[in-house]
């Protein structure tokens, strides 16, 4: 009777360990399927609200850039608009095919008025009406302050501007990395917070210079 007692006491901790195991595969099973819905060919409001926001943020990013033609600033600063242009430039593109594959709007931006004559007075309306509520998203005013700058004035105006339209930048992609579908928006995400996170520090050291 006493073995056939420990037997059964075996045989139920044997079933309680198999139980747990199963739970802890479950959860596992959970994290899988949460990681699964990364797609290549789906894609969800995330990516929507990514691809449209993030090609205006950009759009008033090259409208900063151009702001520095013809600007004496030091060369490091004329290279890293330059390479802010390169970057951003094949993006908003990028941007503009998805939201057409998706038969989603694509969003005017400071450059479409820009690009048909209007000064840069019509362009910083056209950017408040068109995301100033994004995350690092210049004023009309601010840009107006700009451009209006002094030669004195801007060099330093434009890295602390552009710090900030970087740092919103970055959010953004965070926010799109954490919530989107569409795998190419996913990881073009990541590359847009790293390497804009790179030059942010390399703004703050120019800035210390």
């Amino acid at each position: 009777m006493r073995t056939n007692r420990t037997i059964s006491a075996l045989g139920a901790l044997a079933l309680g360990l198999t139980l747990t195991l199963s739970a802890c595969g479950s959860d596992d099973n959970a994290n899988d399927t949460s990681t699964s819905q990364v797609s290549t060919t789906k894609h969800n409001d995330a990516d929507v609200d990514f691809a449209s926001d993030m090609l205006q943020h950009h759009a008033q990013a090259l409208s900063m850039v151009d702001l520095t033609l013809d600007r004496p600033l030091d060369p490091q600063v004329h290279q890293l608009a330059e390479q802010i242009r390169e970057a951003q430039a094949p993006e908003i593109q990028t941007f503009a095919e998805w939201l057409t594959d998706w038969d989603e709007d694509v969003p005017e931006t400071v450059r479409d008025h820009a690009n048909a004559g209007h000064d840069m007075g019509d362009t910083g309306d056209m950017g408040e009406s068109t995301g100033s509520e994004m995350p690092g998203m210049m004023s009309a005013d601010d840009m107006s302050s700009l451009e209006e700058a002094t030669d004195s004035e801007f060099q330093t105006m434009w890295l602390e501007m552009m710090i900030e339209h970087h740092e919103g930048a970055v959010e953004m992609a965070k926010a799109e990395q954490q919530d989107g579908q569409y795998k190419p928006a996913v990881d073009l995400a990541a590359d847009i917070e790293k390497s804009q996170t790179k030059e942010i520090t390399q703004k703050r050291s120019l800035l210390d210079s």
